[in-house]
């Protein structure tokens, strides 16, 4: 004889005992995945209208379970709903609420359908609903990176190789690397999200159902592209969430690598930025700091997306087929994922606004560290040099230059011409970081001119 204990659950009637309460918190989802609430009432209307289609449950019944869930909804979404702990998850929940309110029609819901089927419905709805999110707000990011670069299309700055000056580059250049890479990511969501928009619901419990259900009716009530072809692929695959992880842990790479350059520059050592203040925090012991916490933040937080990647691929790895429990714990990891890079787009559309940059330091920089050695170099193979010889010759000029504590435009004609008497005055405007900067005029180069119209083509991408 069934527990009364152990009637409450919807599985009981095999078991003769309760469950442990230890076991109730260890297997218990609901505290977490009642998140996908909505996705699981809108995945069982679509289920509930097919089923009703089809003939397998009465009109009267659908009338029921929509009239029920449209309250369960409202209760929810009001905060009056009660969650049990006791009910597992959010899908147990929501039944036994439909249940207390319309009867037998509640009961007759899950006809045709498994929670394993379910489960995996609700995350693709859930997931597929945070992309869209995270590319609207990854466009709006990037479109804030392009203001910046446009602002800043023409302001010199030293670029760099090894963190040593390198060649002249301009700031708007080199936030439109940053747009690049936030572009390859915009590419890889909206891909992702290709394999998300599939439906696993009619899969039932592994081997599909006896029931004569319409599985490409309940896509298209969702807005699914196409159904799981593989009914035990369908409910075991976790491949789309391990895909949004990668491209989440890439996106976050992108964003650690702009903060790393973000706290580097805004040091008083560089001095390049500053972030407005409502960004920065201060020390609780010296008065002086201004601390770019939200971009190292950020470097940390990308361990953390990181990881998650990791937790699903090992959680995976060995899993045979069809469902295992093994599944719950794909969802932390997930969620928080989609939430750390949502909170991290936000608050950097709102940060990049707040980026002023100093021009002044940039070009003071530029004089340290021979950043037109190449252009010296490239000017005398135009005059007929072989570029070996060119770069020894400019290799021994750097070094005089260096030795009398001077950047390479501050030596003399006489000086340059001792080197490679192939120099003329022209050299001197080939020297200048405005030479240098107008002279790389192809796509891709760092010509302001080239620079602006790089930007317009970025905002034609953006739409």
């Amino acid at each position: 004889m069934t527990s009364p204990q152990a009637s409450q659950y919807t599985w009981a009637g095999r078991f003769s005992e309760p469950v442990s309460d230890l076991v109730k918190r260890y297997t218990a989802s609901v505290d977490f995945d009642r998140r996908m609430w909505r996705q699981d009432i809108r995945a069982s209307l679509a289920h509930a209208r097919m089923l009703a289609k089809q003939g397998i449950i009465s009109a009267q019944d659908l009338a029921d379970i929509e009239r029920g869930m449209a309250q369960v909804w409202q209760e929810i979404e009001t905060g009056r709903f009660e969650w049990s702990l006791d009910l597992e998850d959010v899908h147990f929940n929501i039944e036994k609420r439909l249940t207390a309110l319309v009867g037998d029609a509640g009961k007759r819901l899950h006809t045709g359908r498994s929670r394993n089927d379910q489960v995996a419905t609700d995350i693709r709805l859930y997931l597929r609903d945070a992309i869209d999110a995270i590319l609207t707000l990854l466009r709006d990011f990037q479109a804030a990176i392009v203001t910046l670069a446009e602002r800043e299309a023409a302001t010199p700055m030293p670029g760099f190789t090894h963190l040593q000056v390198a060649q002249p580059v301009t700031f708007g250049h080199h936030m439109l690397a940053y747009f690049e890479m936030f572009e390859r990511d915009r590419e890889r969501f909206a891909d992702c999200r290709k394999r998300v928009n599939r439906l696993p619901l009619g899969a039932a419990a592994l081997a599909g159902t006896t029931y004569p259900i319409d599985r490409e009716f309940v896509a298209a009530e969702l807005g699914f592209a196409g159904v799981c072809e593989n009914s035990l692929d369908a409910v075991s695959d976790r491949d789309f969430a391990i895909e949004f992880c990668a491209a989440c842990a890439l996106f976050m790479t992108h964003i650690s690598r702009l903060s790393e350059e973000l706290v580097l520059w805004m040091s008083p050592r560089v001095g390049f930025i500053q972030i407005a203040d409502r960004f920065c925090t201060g020390s609780s012991i010296m008065p002086q700091k201004k601390n770019p916490d939200v971009p190292e933040l950020a470097r940390g937080k990308t361990g953390r997306v990181n990881g998650h990647l990791i937790a699903l691929l090992t959680l995976m790895k060995a899993q045979p087929l069809a469902y295992n429990k093994d599944n719950q714990e794909d969802k932390e990891p997930l969620f928080d994922a989609v939430d750390t890079v949502t909170d991290t787009l936000r608050i950097f559309i709102d940060m990049m606004g707040g980026i002023t940059v100093k021009a002044e330091a940039m070009r003071a920089a530029l004089t340290q560290g021979f950043a037109t050695a190449t252009d010296l170099a490239d000017y005398l193979v135009k005059k007929g040099l072989p570029f070996r010889d060119a770069h020894e010759a400019v290799g021994h000029a750097v070094k005089a230059a260096e030795q009398k504590g001077v950047d390479l435009p501050q030596l003399s004609l006489a000086e340059l011409q001792a080197f490679c008497p192939l120099v003329e005055a022209d050299v001197f405007a080939v020297l200048s970081v405005e030479g240098s900067l107008a002279a790389r005029r192809h796509i891709g180069g760092t010509a302001p001119e080239t620079v602006r119209a790089a930007i317009a083509r970025a905002r034609q991408r953006l739409g």
